[in-house]
């Protein structure tokens, strides 16, 4: 069955995260996801606090941006919510906005490369390894987790290229793509996705999540539109859908027959009711979604 989750936006203040993460809990959505968008919140910290607060709600980050964080530190942090939290973390890494992170003198001439070297030496350090690499970026000297997750661990990567869908699929554990994939990208990223693992060897399972942006209301055709596509921007607009349980649960099928294993609902940055939105995504939705 497609997981059904939704994005906290960090648009939103900090102070909202609790009463939303109970309204998902609560109405028994799948999944919420949070984001690490410079500079507006930390990944880490509101992905503890909301499993904190909720008892059976998975919490997802998509996703911490590589250039701002050592490897070893992201995966020290990754691993303690994993062992306070079995079996309800999903943690995402990706490259980050280049233009925020040469705001931060954090960006890289590879991105690909540095993406690459983390993914590895997670993965490896969360299966509690001892690991020692001198990469490009990624540097390493005998480091072990002395306290690696109790349970299997999985790593997402954020890709929306060819090379960068290509490398998730050799060196992550899932994928998540962006809001504005349509069916036919889901299919495509996932035939790129499966022609990495193919020539990494990789035969384990590998899930991918899709954002959808999503409105309901007399404006919510509207707010979508002007989301994906920005007012003077001439080009198509992606995939997103706004109007009743019904139409938003057809989309959700239409990208789960697609290939996603996870269907998380974006609200546009004006939403004007988040908890709304949940209650609406666990209660009506959900059962028409299958």
């Amino acid at each position: 069955m497609t997981a059904l989750g939704a994005v906290f936006r960090p648009q939103l203040p900090p102070e909202r995260l609790r009463d939303l993460a109970r309204t998902a809990d609560d109405a028994g959505l799948d999944e919420l996801w949070l984001w690490e968008d410079c500079f507006l919140e930390s990944g880490i910290a509101t992905a503890a606090a909301a499993l904190a607060w909720t008892g059976r709600l998975r919490v997802g980050i998509g996703l911490l941006p590589v250039p701002l964080r050592n490897v070893a530190l992201a995966t020290m942090e990754t691993a303690t919510l994993h062992r306070l939290f079995p079996d309800r973390v999903m943690v995402g890494v990706g490259h980050g906005v280049q233009d925020w992170m040469a705001q931060v003198g954090a960006r890289v001439d590879s991105p690909l490369t540095l993406l690459r070297e983390h993914l590895t030496a997670m993965r490896a350090l969360l299966r509690g390894e001892r690991v020692t690499t001198a990469g490009r970026y990624v540097r390493l000297d005998g480091v072990a987790l002395d306290w690696p997750p109790a349970t299997a661990a999985e790593v997402f990567a954020g890709a929306t290229g060819p090379r960068s869908l290509r490398l998730s699929g050799a060196a992550a554990d899932g994928t998540v793509l962006v809001a504005g994939t349509s069916p036919d990208g889901v299919r495509r990223a996932r035939r790129l996705i499966d022609q990495g693992r193919e020539e990494a060897g990789r035969t384990g399972r590998h899930r991918v999540v899709v954002y959808l942006l999503t409105a309901t209301g007399p404006d919510g055709a509207a707010r979508v539109e002007g989301e994906l596509r920005p007012p003077g921007d001439g080009s198509q607009p992606g995939f997103g859908v706004a109007g009743d349980a019904e139409r938003i649960a057809d989309a959700v099928r239409r990208l789960a027959e697609a290939g996603a294993d996870s269907v998380v609902l974006q609200p546009t940055a004006d939403e004007p009711d988040p908890e709304g939105l949940i209650r609406f995504a666990a209660e009506e939705v959900r059962p028409l979604a299958g």
